[in-house]
């Protein structure tokens, strides 16, 4: 795909994010890394409903910005995603509400914050790891990426958003969706003790599908 593209699609699946709700004011960013190993990336304090193709920022493989606007804080945080998630090619970090709620619960188990309650979670997300609070922009968020080794696609940062990284935008994108559809379930039937998938239940998903969970063993 084509740079130019590439510019058009992150608008249009930020835009389609912005007006779901999924990420409100200026709040929320999105990477593609290109073949020259460069990024684009959306810029700092914009809204992901109103950008502008020609102003994405525009890094080179150092993450020095080359053209376009001011990049998001949060290289660092995307940065440590691909450096661990050698195969991803686009990241995704949102404010999405339930996501956040559910980083506030305390019962929330870090190297699995959502229990498997149907097909598709496991799916496009697999498993979901739980972070520690840092400030937006922290780089001390990279180290406790680099911690995870690269074994979660999607991951949760308490009382911040989830950030998950995909193969193609779009399958970063429907991941993100599905985490966060999955949180609300979560919400939902919090307390009434819900039916999540069993184990062979998922293990005939990942034999079907070809997936590769996170290994859960301390």
């Amino acid at each position: 795909m084509t740079e130019t593209r590439l510019r058009e699609q992150i608008c249009r699946y930020a835009r389609s994010l912005f007006e779901r709700g999924l990420t409100p004011g200026s709040s929320g960013n999105i990477s593609v890394r290109l073949d020259d190993g460069g990024w684009l990336v959306t810029p700092t304090n914009a809204s992901l409903g109103f950008l502008d193709p020609a102003r994405l920022s525009r890094l080179d493989p150092t993450e020095r910005l080359v053209s376009g606007d001011e990049p998001t804080k949060e290289i660092p945080l995307h940065a440590a995603l691909y450096d661990t998630r050698r195969g991803a090619r686009a990241i995704v970090h949102l404010h999405c509400a339930h996501c956040v709620a559910l980083s506030l619960l305390p019962e929330i188990d870090p190297r699995a914050a959502l229990p498997p309650l149907t097909p598709y979670y496991v799916m496009r997300c697999g498993a979901t790891a739980l972070l520690p609070y840092y400030r937006p922009g922290d780089v001390a968020v990279a180290d406790a990426i680099r911690g995870l080794a690269g074994r979660y696609a999607c991951v949760l940062l308490s009382n911040h958003g989830p950030v998950v990284a995909g193969d193609t935008l779009e399958g970063a994108v429907f991941a993100m969706e599905e985490l966060e559809e999955t949180a609300k379930l979560y919400l939902m039937t919090r307390g009434m003790s819900p039916r999540a998938l069993n184990a062979p239940q998922i293990d005939d998903l990942v034999a079907t599908f070809g997936l590769t969970l996170p290994d859960r063993s301390p």
